[in-house]
């Protein structure tokens, strides 16, 4: 019999004598389109994720616990400009390569809307990293227990609950029924502010590692007895994500079921919520909640029931989830600044007239290392390249501005961001659009937070017709000059 894989053949394939997937594989694959509006899981290199995540930079980490965490997620960007979070395991969790990519391809198959899905791995020397697509607005645990604008509405919870049940229904479905550590740092919402699950807790954190963190409270008793995790296990942890959303609080399980047997749902839930359900819906809620609490796992739902009973309960269906969150969406995410605004016309003129003004001013650590090296004669006519160029920009004469620049970034004694903005832009006025992205890529590699980077990346994908990828860059570059601006 087949394997029935379609289009995602990643389970025929063979592994070469280091454990890797032949290159020949990948450009196959890669080669065979796309899958649900998402390429087909391949192997990525090292060099990739690094280039994408600026070298695994402290400031594109997205993990709950940062650094400390014992496997680190980065937000990072290929080069067609797509955004991948990208999850670095410890370096002793994945001893056998093999089991790591037989693994990684078995998650990879899956494709659904309901989750972030899996686009990749990573699998060199000790290095094993997972990529998948990256979510842009934030975890559940963000929006339901440190909202800053407004607490999550009643019928987004519901929403939350229902495709969530989904996504377990659909991997359960495909034969991947188990979760670890199912919970509130686990669903994700991407641009439109719709909740999916993160492809990532299909794999374990090591190869023996624990399914669940150390909070014994909110462990289910079977795990407690034997260590294992089982599709029981994941509905339990689907019940106190459930309490999650009725309370707005991480309440442990056996607390809120002692409140469920006294009758005190008052207690169980959120303040913020008053008015916005009737009595019925937050009984049926509970009741819910209670029956993937069971002790003993057989009595627990299954995915496919838990869809059924959630779906009755749905609120506003007809509201987009943007809405119901008080997020903007796409590429009304936020506001453009001048900067933003001139990319979108293409206002080159007054994109040089924002870097002219700029200087040099976003270099840190720039002057004071060119100033002690400039007693060496390499140095110093390494300088007078970049002195004429500036020259040549500041008159607009982009040809040799590009000459200059050019050589200056040759001789590779110092890295300038902003020699690479301006090369970038002087590109751009030369009608080199390409030429023009790869140096704006370049400044951002050097410097992940320089919003700059951004704004330039969006002005040579709009210059190249890539209008998708230019309002993600916009949006970017908006985001990171109003952090910017907030904490100047």
């Amino acid at each position: 019999m087949g394997c029935g894989c379609s289009k995602l053949s990643a389970c025929c394939w063979t592994l070469d004598q280091n454990g890797s997937i032949p290159e020949a594989a990948n450009v196959e694959n890669e080669g065979k389109g796309e899958v649900d509006g998402l390429p087909a899981f391949r192997e990525y290199s090292i060099d990739t994720l690094k280039m994408a995540t600026s070298g695994f930079s402290v400031e594109n980490i997205v993990s709950e616990h940062g650094e400390k965490a014992p496997n680190v997620v980065y937000k990072g960007k290929l080069e067609n400009q797509r955004w991948i979070a990208v999850k670095r395991f410890n370096r002793s969790a994945w001893p056998d390569a093999r089991q790591f990519l037989e693994e990684a391809r078995a998650v990879g198959q899956l494709r659904n809307h309901r989750l972030a899905n899996l686009l990749g791995c990573c699998c060199e020397g000790d290095e094993r990293l997972l990529v998948a697509e990256f979510m842009t607005n934030d975890t559940l645990a963000k929006h339901l227990f440190h909202w800053e604008a407004q607490p999550m509405k009643w019928a987004m919870r519901l929403r939350v609950a229902l495709h969530l049940a989904e996504a377990l229904e659909y991997c359960t479905s495909k034969g991947r029924a188990l979760y670890h550590d199912l919970n509130a740092y686990r669903i994700v919402f991407d641009d439109e502010g719709n909740p999916r699950l993160s492809c990532f807790g299909l794999m374990k954190n090591s190869r023996d590692g624990k399914s669940y963190s150390t909070n014994l409270a909110f462990t289910p008793p079977e795990y407690l007895r034997t260590g294992r995790v089982t599709p029981e296990s994941v509905i339990y942890s689907f019940g106190t994500l459930l309490l999650d959303l009725l309370s707005g609080k991480h309440i442990p399980p056996s607390h809120a079921l002692d409140l469920i047997r006294d009758r005190n749902i008052q207690m169980l839930t959120d303040s913020c919520l008053e008015g916005q359900f009737s009595n019925d819906d937050g009984t049926e809620l509970l009741r819910l909640a209670s029956r993937c609490l069971q002790y003993e796992p057989r009595e627990r739902p299954n995915p496919k029931s838990l869809v059924s009973a959630i779906i009755p309960l749905q609120r506003d269906a007809e509201v987009p989830s943007h809405v119901l969150m008080g997020i903007r969406a796409g590429a009304d995410a936020v506001p453009l600044s001048p900067l933003g605004e001139s990319c979108v016309r293409m206002d080159l003129t007054a994109i040089h007239e924002v870097l002219e003004n700029l200087g040099y001013k976003d270099d840190e650590g720039t002057a004071t290392e060119l100033s002690f090296q400039m007693w060496t004669n390499q140095m110093q006519e390494t300088l007078t390249s970049k002195k004429k160029g500036d020259v040549a920009f500041r008159h607009k004469d982009f040809t040799a501005a590009i000459e200059c620049y050019s050589q200056f970034i040759d001789v590779g004694t110092m890295v300038s961001p902003t020699v690479y903005a301006r090369r970038s832009l002087s590109y751009l006025m030369s009608d080199m659009p390409q030429e023009a992205l790869n140096d704006a890529m370049q400044a951002q590699i050097v410097s992940p937070v320089w919003h700059i980077a951004s704004y330039l990346q969006a002005a040579a994908l709009f210059a190249l017709g890539k209008n998708d990828e230019a309002q993600t860059s916009l949006r970017e570059g908006t985001e990171l000059e109003n952090k910017k601006n907030a904490t100047s």
